[in-house]
């Protein structure tokens, strides 16, 4: 019974089914003619990896052999890739263009640009405190979701029978969604860390957060990015998560702030992490995902730890619950000005750390970076994959001490500074 529950949440016909229902017309006839497509193709690869290479180096090693089959494995993945995308591109169509934006801005809500804009706006604009906390959740439910995926392996719902109308994250497997585990933990979390802190109506905060998780998880099924076991384990794994963190996060959080030691042992799990990553079958993103989350997290609170330090922060005086301040035109304007500003440093601040990185980097493996930029991700490039999750640990880690100490300095010396933020220790 329950093995059969389990095949039926996993079956990729059902995503089919909730696409057909939200306007997605999958043509029928179309089906079996990919996948003999991509059975023949298959079959001609491995018969040419086979008789193309002559005996003597075919047959030189074992080593050597089984380097050959994981090849044509690789091969074979792409080409089924290729073959899924013609599909879907090409396949597909849509009747009802109000659910395909709309699920299509449902899914950026969690995604890199989401997290990229969303969080340096939290702490310059909003609130440092909920701001910490909200990052650590969404960095620990992220990480575990990320390295689940790679401990499981399974693949992305079949197209067909479904079929995949986004290919930005194809190369990551499926189990468990992390976009459902964000889409719970971002939106409950600032509800359940501003429930207390703030005055406003927690059944409308209830409400929105409901919203925004249902929307976020409907659109990775309709967009075919994940079977319905997928997101219900998702949503399930970042309730199981978020059950003991929070409670443990709104203690913690101060004593991280205050005490260097703890950020000392938060950037040697962050490393060991990142070192330590589950190995898959094949080149994914997931690792270098996870290093920007852990990456940014800790240069968040090394930031707050800064500003505790050179005494730019302090305890507040006042006690929550506080009343929501709604902005005048003045502090709207700084609110603009302030994310202006704050923005393109963090964009420049990406830009010259990649290049940066890769010309050094290179430099010290003597070999040409920008060669090795341009190459191609897979397990075999190590020089690739070192290079890049350095850089990108280093980039965050940058990142999040700017948004957190660099920037709201900047913004007190220039007279934009939002008044609060030195009560937010």
């Amino acid at each position: 019974m329950f093995k059969e529950i389990i095949d039926y949440l996993k079956d990729p016909q059902l995503v089919a089914v909730i696409q057909e229902f939200f306007g997605v017309d999958i043509p029928k006839n179309t089906v079996d003619k990919i996948q003999e497509n991509v059975l023949n193709s298959s079959q001609e690869l491995t018969a040419t990896k086979r008789n193309g290479i002559p005996r003597e180096l075919r047959d030189n090693t074992v080593q050597n052999d089984l380097r050959k089959n994981n090849n044509t494995e690789d091969d074979i993945n792409l080409l089924n890739l290729t073959e899924i995308n013609n599909y879907n591109s090409s396949s597909s169509k849509i009747n009802n263009q109000f659910w395909y934006y709309l699920f299509m801005f449902g899914t950026e809500l969690g995604d890199e640009t989401f997290y990229s804009a969303f969080i340096p706006f939290l702490f310059w604009n909003i609130d440092g405190i909920v701001g910490r906390k909200i990052v650590i959740i969404w960095a620990i439910v992220m990480t575990i979701g990320q390295v689940m995926k790679d401990i499981i392996c399974w693949p992305r719902p079949a197209c067909p029978p479904a079929v995949r109308l986004q290919n930005k994250w194809s190369q990551e497997y499926g189990m468990p969604s992390t976009h459902a585990m964000i889409g719970v933990a971002i939106p409950f979390s600032v509800i359940l860390f501003t429930m207390n802190r703030y005055n406003y109506s927690i059944p409308a905060g209830y409400t929105v957060a409901i919203i925004w998780c249902m929307l976020v998880c409907i659109s990775r099924l309709y967009l075919g990015m994940h079977t319905l076991l997928d997101v219900i384990a998702g949503i399930l794994l970042a309730i199981l998560l978020m059950t003991p963190l929070v409670p443990f996060i709104n203690i913690a959080d101060h004593y991280f702030v205050t005490n260097g030691w703890t950020l000392a042992v938060l950037i040697l799990i962050t490393i060991g992490t990142i070192v330590y990553y589950p190995k898959s079958d094949r080149w994914t993103p997931t690792r270098g995902d996870t290093t920007l989350v852990v990456g940014v997290a800790v240069g968040l609170y090394l930031g707050a730890y800064l500003n505790y330090k050179t005494r730019t922060t302090h305890e507040p005086i006042d006690v929550p619950p506080y009343d929501i301040v709604w902005p005048t035109f003045q502090i709207f304007g700084k609110t603009i000005l302030r994310t202006i500003l704050g923005y393109c440093i963090i964009i420049l601040m990406k830009i010259i750390c990649k290049t940066l990185g890769y010309a050094i980097m290179g430099s010290m493996l003597r070999v040409n970076w920008k060669e090795l930029m341009n190459s191609e991700n897979s397990l075999e490039n190590k020089n690739k994959v070192f290079v890049d999750l350095t850089y990108k640990y280093i980039l965050a880690f940058t990142c999040g001490i700017i948004i957190v100490h660099i920037m709201p300095n900047i913004y007190l010396k220039i007279g934009i500074d939002r008044p609060n933020f030195k009560w937010e220790m």
